[in-house]
């Protein structure tokens, strides 16, 4: 499997070795996959090259009843699919799939840098000593409900839902009425089914409940959230997510959380 955009296409004659080759700012390089930003034509891009995980790793996964992640098909199907249901997410110029054997695949995936963006993580950081404006908080909580909801609700889960992985586009005015833009990145774990499992839909959940414990949410968020996202939740369901998110907490932090009042 290749696609190449027309600009990689001229860049990258031989596009697994040129993927191999390139040099740029290192991010992660770690069980055989390495993530780098670099600049081609003036334009910057992130670059995730996967050069196998080896017998061990995929043994060791899948002995934790863990499905190991082999290669950057991950990424490219969850932006495709994302980008089918307009959900916003990250921009992929470049791909490419080589070899059989899952312990030695060699696999790539370029994205479009997503330049003045900043994580909601950062963004929202300070809102328990300095909350925003009523208005511009509620429509960045709906978003992110409404996001998650339509991603749930179309079969795919993320399994690493957090607030750092929202970027929000700085680019556009806070007054404006296409605000907030939205991106999820960081897929190379999803998963897509016909129907997310109820596991995977409680571990996304909790995820990003846990990552906006420290935001001083309110009962009103919280609720305004469960509505955008649209998908029905039992008591049961709610309770099983507040547990699994005050544990991730707990376990992260070493303190207890302050709950929505």
């Amino acid at each position: 499997m290749l696609y190449l955009n027309d600009e990689f296409k001229a860049a990258w004659p031989q596009p697994f070795e040129a993927a191999i080759a390139q040099q740029g700012e290192v991010y992660r390089s770690k069980e055989g996959r390495r993530t780098l930003r670099f600049e081609l034509q003036q334009k910057s891009y992130f670059l995730k090259l996967h050069q196998g995980i080896g017998w061990g790793e995929i043994i060791k996964n899948l002995l934790q009843l863990r499905l190991p992640i082999l290669g950057a098909r991950n990424e490219w199907q969850a932006i495709d699919h994302l980008k089918a249901i307009n959900v916003g997410t990250m921009t992929a110029v470049a791909y490419g799939e080589r070899g059989c054997n899952p312990a030695k695949q060699l696999s790539f995936i370029v994205t479009e840098d997503l330049a003045n963006t900043i994580s909601l993580e950062d963004y929202c950081k300070d809102w328990r000593e300095k909350p925003p404006a009523a208005e511009l908080r509620r429509r960045l909580i709906a978003r992110v409900g409404e996001m998650a909801g339509k991603m749930h609700g179309s079969g795919m889960n993320h399994r690493d839902f957090y607030l750092c992985h929202f970027l929000l586009d700085e680019t556009i005015d806070e007054a404006d009425d296409t605000w907030p833009q939205l991106h999820i990145i960081d897929l190379h774990r999803a998963q897509i089914r016909a129907k997310v499992p109820h596991r995977w839909q409680v571990k996304d959940l909790a995820g990003i409940y846990y990552s906006a414990l420290d935001i001083g949410l309110s009962r009103e968020d919280v609720a305004l959230f469960l509505e955008c996202y649209r998908l029905p939740l039992s008591l049961e369901v709610l309770t099983e997510v507040t547990m699994k998110a005050i544990k991730l907490y707990r376990k992260d932090l070493g303190r207890e959380p302050v709950m929505p009042v």
